[in-house]
């Protein structure tokens, strides 16, 4: 029993830590809801300009966001002149996609799903080609405004926009 406890709270734990690491970025779509104000509830697709507008406020560039930091900054945005205590919640409905090519049977541009690993990846887009090699796998990824080329093998997370290319086997 105390170890499936300690398992659930770790779960939970890389659950939610996991979500609030999550920064906004182009072509992800999110949900905002105010409770209690059915008009302010929205869809919104963020471009590649970053901002998005938002009823009573100026446009807010949300690029590099957590959704927690974007709840906070539309709930200040609305406090007191507009309403008294506004609850906002802001979700991603639609994440980026990440990209794989290379030697797998379709490759192309995936809709990104929670805890991707590069197995999953590769799974979604049809599995690895005849000529595929079993280890010879990059992910290059912007971290930081750096682009980063990584070794990837079947237990590395895969983040939206990620480029996946797997090799060709020589033998």
């Amino acid at each position: 029993m105390r170890s499936f406890l300690v398992s659930l709270i770790l779960m939970l734990c890389s659950f939610f830590c996991g979500a609030s690491n999550y920064l906004l970025g182009p072509g992800d779509q999110i949900h905002i809801v105010v409770y209690g104000e059915d008009d302010l509830t929205t869809d919104v697709k963020i471009d590649k300009s970053g901002f998005i507008s938002f009823p009573f406020l100026a446009d807010i560039q949300v690029i590099g966001l957590s959704t927690k930091k974007l709840e906070t900054t539309i709930r200040k945005g609305l406090l007191g002149d507009y309403i008294v205590d506004p609850q906002v919640s802001v979700s991603v409905a639609i994440y980026r996609p990440f990209f794989i090519h290379g030697q797998v049977k379709r490759p192309g541009g995936y809709p990104y799903q929670d805890y991707l690993t590069l197995d999953k990846a590769i799974a979604i887009a049809g599995g690895l080609s005849n000529r595929a090699s079993t280890s010879n796998w990059k992910v290059t990824r912007l971290v930081k405004g750096v682009k980063v080329t990584l070794a990837g093998n079947v237990a590395t997370e895969i983040h939206p926009d990620d480029m996946i290319k797997i090799e060709q086997s020589f033998f």
